[in-house]
């Protein structure tokens, strides 16, 4: 049940369709068969950091000398800031390239799809249990896999649900994500207060 809690939770944060609108707007000047090659290379670079962080976020923890409980507080901080955003949403959230100009590595692998807040969630699994790194793994997976079937077949989801669709899921997210971003925080203060 962890696995698929820790998935929902990582899914919420990445948050595929609230990405939708921004997908579609960097893509669309991308002839059609490159802009499947352009989302497949992204998605697998996100990937790649996303698992870099889960096996490395202990070692840079130490690094920094930052203590699980000041993760957890400020992991659940940046969670609420960026629910309320999803609920709230801010007008000019697109990030803008250049007409014809190929995205890499910047903005849809990071920050879209590993951001801030997912990157901070995995380091804060990782470090509050080392030893279930094969259970993260996997709810990584399956958070990147649902993330990337949504992203894939981003014409099919944008013309079922529409504009005002996607809309509505994005802040049906963030406030799910409001609930995990309190009980973060909440773990965090009950930690440092014991």
């Amino acid at each position: 049940m962890e696995i698929f809690s820790a998935a929902v939770m990582l899914f919420l944060i990445m948050d595929p369709l609230g990405n939708l609108p921004v997908v579609l707007s960097i893509l669309k000047h991308l002839d059609p068969k490159r802009r499947r090659k352009v989302l497949i290379r992204e998605l697998l670079l996100a990937l790649g950091v996303l698992l870099l962080f889960l096996f490395a976020g202990k070692s840079i923890l130490g690094f920094l000398h930052v203590q699980q409980e000041t993760l957890s507080i400020s992991g659940g901080l940046i969670l609420f800031i960026i629910a309320i955003r999803m609920i709230f949403p801010q007008p000019g959230g697109v990030v803008g390239l250049a007409a014809g100009e190929e995205p890499f590595f910047v903005p849809l692998a990071v920050p879209m799809i590993a951001g801030p807040s997912v990157i901070a969630s995995l380091l804060l699994l990782s470090s509050q249990h080392p030893d279930k790194m094969v259970d993260w793994s996997l709810a990584v997976l399956l958070a990147w896999l649902a993330t990337s079937a949504i992203l894939m077949f981003y014409g099919f989801f944008n013309r079922i649900l529409g504009e005002r669709g996607l809309n509505a899921i994005e802040r049906l997210m963030g406030l799910l994500l409001v609930m995990v971003s309190t009980q973060m925080f909440l773990d965090g203060l009950k930690q440092f207060l014991a």
